[in-house]
């Protein structure tokens, strides 16, 4: 097995790593169309803002540890002098306890140094500067001791152009409820990559390959590049009957897993598409699938070419079922959900900004709403334990959109409460 690494420990100045990053980031993304029409607010606080992350609901603590993972068979598709494939990717599990164990960040200094330069260029809603994108804490405790007993594995694709942090979140509220979660980075698709070390084919921050004028051939090979490298992650740490989820690109990629392996038992589709950008359906929607699928989306992401391969997957029928969330948009199944309304509030984006983002719904909806969906399909299908799971589902405290619970729609709720979530079947 390769060994665990905590990143940024030993490592050059991060003014020097962020320059290395940055120039071949730049080289991409500026002076190129964004293709947004919403864009960040130009005011900026006196002091950084610093944003927090919701708490997790489950009665688990949770601990975190970072691994490095090499696939010696296949080489890198996007800087082929590299030679192997690498991936990083984050171990969440449910903690005997974190007490004085530090709390892992959802970015380390180096990694949000490299993302504040390219967020509002990756994210045009996101501003370009007043965040200090390295002080948000997730609610895992780096080394934190595992519970002792076997449970469910499930696995975390992210959307193109975003790293594996952006799923934080929904990873540690999902391990506080006694799965162990994975996610996965793609490296040269995501915005940022750090990896314990340098080697002279990559510097030790890749940043993203990806253009705002997406070709076929790049999201072709995007798509067979994650597919891979999800397979190969449950090679590299033995895994077997598995659960994946993924939000765009990362819910293409799952859903095309579930069809080519029969390792997964399950899988969730946070909006990603089901077929090629020239129209060409991908097996899963041209076949169908007789394993568990799950496809939820929003009504502010909701297009012709969606509903087209959606409903290609749906005619075959199955186990599969479709869910959209209302007044929302594509990121509100991302760590951005509780992030983006937080920038707006302190002017540091605009409301369309906002609405392009994660739509008009409020926090306290749309996190509750996403975590229990995606719990409450897991739980049917890669249950916890019984012993794990009759603990209740409490929260253990803290800030934030999660600590505040999803009322339940149909009854009633206190004055001054957010409304209901607003799930439902999305008409054929």
């Amino acid at each position: 097995m390769t060994p665990d690494h905590v990143l940024g420990g030993h490592t050059p100045a991060r003014r020097t790593v962020a320059k290395g990053a940055l120039a071949s980031a730049a080289a991409l993304l500026l002076g190129t169309g964004t293709g947004s029409s919403a864009g960040a607010a130009s005011a900026a606080p006196a002091r950084p803002l610093v944003l927090r992350l919701p708490a997790p609901t489950g009665p688990h603590a949770v601990g975190a540890t970072v691994r490095y993972l090499v696939d010696a068979s296949r080489n890198d598709p996007w800087v082929p002098a590299i030679g192997v494939r690498e991936l990083m990717v984050t171990v969440f599990r449910p903690a005997v306890s974190g007490r004085g164990l530090p709390r892992l960040p959802q970015l380390t200094p180096d990694a949000a140094d490299v993302f504040a330069f390219l967020a509002h260029l990756v994210r045009p809603a996101l501003p370009e500067t007043g965040v200090d994108w390295a002080a948000t804490l997730t609610h895992a405790r780096a080394g934190a001791p595992p519970r002792s007993g076997r449970r469910p594995v499930l696995v975390y694709s992210p959307g193109g152009g975003d790293s594996r942090a952006l799923g934080s979140s929904l990873a540690i509220d999902l391990a506080s409820h006694g799965w162990t979660v994975v996610t996965v980075d793609h490296p040269g698709d995501a915005s940022e990559v750090e990896f314990p070390d340098e080697r002279p084919e990559r510097d030790r921050i890749r940043t993203t390959v990806l253009r705002p004028d997406l070709d076929a051939g790049t999201f072709r090979t995007m798509i067979d590049t994650r597919v891979a490298d999800l397979r190969f992650v449950l090679d590299a740490l033995g895994l077997d009957r598995v659960g994946l989820y993924g939000h765009s690109a990362g819910g293409t990629a799952v859903a095309q897993a579930l069809h080519e392996d029969p390792r997964v038992a399950a899988a969730v589709n946070l909006e990603g598409y089901l077929d090629q950008m020239d129209g060409a359906l991908l097996p899963v929607a041209r076949e169908g699938t007789d394993r568990p699928l799950l496809l939820a989306g929003t009504d502010g992401f909701r297009d012709a070419r969606l509903d087209r391969s959606w409903s290609a997957l749906l005619a075959h029928g199955g186990p599969v079922a479709r869910r959209q969330l209302a007044d929302s948009h594509h990121w509100v199944f991302t760590d951005y959900a509780a992030l983006v309304p937080r920038l707006r509030a302190a002017g540091l984006t605009t409301a369309a900004g906002r609405a392009e983002m994660v739509g008009t719904v409020d926090p306290r909806v749309s996190v509750p709403a996403v975590r229990k969906l995606v719990r409450s399909f897991f739980a049917r299908h890669l249950p916890v334990p019984v012993p794990e799971s009759g603990h209740g589902s409490g929260h253990r405290g803290g800030s934030g959109a999660g600590s505040v619970p999803g009322p339940v729609a149909g009854r009633g709720r206190a004055p001054g409460s957010a409304p209901p979530a607003r799930w439902g079947p999305s008409p054929q």
